[in-house]
């Protein structure tokens, strides 16, 4: 059997195998409460800081013999495995993110590989936070290296907030370590500031105000707009827009059809520069856990272990959140001989995808979440070249907020209220002790196989 690569370095983050995706989930939209820009010359509601090179930063700031040199931040050192971050002098050889070691080894010769330190890469985020929180409140965080702030009152005016801008970077230097670089984008609204903080880096500082808008915009490429990747480019090409400038040609109701959705023209108002509060209407609408598995867990028994300690790991975040998942669904990719006519995957093993979904009256609980994905493994195919799965996944969708979620007859019983105490007090110790303090027997087995990672959208709680 082909061994393939080691386990990607990010479970909730990392690139599934494009066959065992599940559908795109448009998001909703909120109808826009537009804010008027004022007078008295350019304003800006929004500054959005982005870190540079976040992980390898960290890794240059820690060790200072790294400074100056090209490093690829990996989660184990081997060939196989992908770099999950470069230093920008990695990044001037090709080097990037999810760039296999071998082809990164070749592309850069003088490449120092570091191991991934996710503790580390924590406690820098609070420290940066913290450092930002000096200059301005922190509205969002958004990601592990990212956050936005809205500005209020004196802040706004577009000299005000470019001096703000500069504060806050210097801050990070002072504060943090003078390899924490970082890029500003200052916008009327979030969408456009975060836009703008990718368009200089690294060390940047960039400002969209409404009357530069337009015509800055049209210097981009569709990629360059957040949540534009490659599948969304292809579909908008299908439909005739391939520039910026027949994109800002479309009028709001021809971008809500482009779309299909009310996301169209949620980005309409944005790329026209209005702001409104998200704060209220959006939430996570899914999540997901994902894992490649070594080659000696390559067998159905530990493949399982490894899909409910994903699960416990997803539902506890579920709660954190104050969320309700609506359905569940488990994607296993199975790895054969090379010889075989099978795709390649993302991950380079010769495989057959299989992927199912159950729908769920929405829940929150272990035991009904563990039923389901017990009803999905079940299903999933049998036969000799279904004996070696390499890949799970594990995704709770159609995800609701505890503001939005519809009570069913059973969710004020005293059995059921006395299950959520019993979830409430499992996860506090859980989180408190680490997560195997309180689990099913049935993951233990695959603890260390799946352990916590840092996805750019979420920081994880250190156990």
């Amino acid at each position: 059997m082909e061994t393939g690569p080691n386990p990607m370095p990010n479970e909730e983050d990392g690139p599934w195998p494009e066959e065992l995706k599940f559908p795109e989930i448009e998001p909703g939209a909120p109808e826009p409460a537009h804010e008027p820009a004022g007078g008295g010359g350019p304003k800006v509601n929004w500054l959005f800081v982005d870190l540079n090179s976040y992980f390898a930063s960290c890794e240059q700031q820690v060790r200072p013999e790294l400074r100056g040199k090209p490093v690829g931040v990996v989660p184990m050192m081997a060939d196989t495995t992908v770099c999950i971050a470069a230093s920008y002098e990695a990044k001037a050889y090709g080097v990037r993110t999810g760039t296999v070691v071998a082809d990164a080894k070749r592309m850069c010769p003088g490449l120092v590989l570091v191991e991934a330190r996710h503790e580390i890469y924590v406690d820098f985020h609070h420290r940066i936070v913290e450092a930002v929180e000096s200059c301005v409140p922190v509205t969002a965080v958004c990601s592990i290296d990212e956050m936005a702030c809205r500005l209020m009152g004196r802040e706004r005016p577009l000299l005000a907030a470019m001096d703000l801008g500069r504060r806050v970077k210097a801050r990070i230097l002072e504060q943090v370590g003078p390899m924490l670089r970082s890029s500003v984008g200052l916008a009327t609204n979030r969408f456009l500031a975060k836009v703008a903080s990718d368009m200089e880096k690294p060390d940047g500082l960039v400002a969209l105000p409404l009357d530069l808008l337009p015509e800055a915009l049209r210097q981009l490429t569709l990629r360059d707009l957040p949540g534009i990747g490659a599948k969304t480019e292809k579909r908008l090409n299908d439909k005739g827009i391939h520039t910026m400038e027949q994109m800002l040609a479309l009028s709001c109701e021809q971008a809500g059809e482009l779309w299909g959705s009310v996301w169209g023209e949620r980005l309409w108002h944005w790329l026209q520069g209005e702001d409104f509060d998200m704060a209220e209407t959006e939430h996570l609408k899914s999540m997901s856990h994902q894992h490649v598995l070594a080659p000696e867990m390559r067998n159905p028994e530990q493949a399982w272990a490894v899909a409910h300690k994903l699960l416990h790991k997803a539902a506890m975040r579920l709660r954190a959140g104050g969320l309700w998942a609506s359905s569940i669904g488990l994607a296993i990719g199975f790895a054969v001989p090379r010889g075989e006519k099978a795709p390649v995957s993302t991950f380079g093993v010769p495989t057959k995808g299989w992927k199912s979904e159950l729908r769920l009256s929405e829940c929150q609980d272990n035991q009904t979440l563990i039923a389901a994905l017990s009803r999905l493994w079940a299903s999933r195919p049998s036969g000799n070249e279904y004996e070696h799965p390499y890949f799970i996944g594990v995704h709770l969708n159609g995800l609701v907020p505890d503001r939005l979620h519809s009570l069913n007859l059973f969710d004020g019983s005293e059995e059921e209220q006395n299950r959520a105490r019993l979830l409430a007090a499992m996860d506090e110790l859980n989180n408190k002790y680490g997560m195997s303090t309180l689990a099913p027997a049935t993951m233990l087995t695959a603890y260390k196989a799946a352990p916590t990672r840092i996805a750019f959208h979420s920081i994880p709680d250190l156990f």
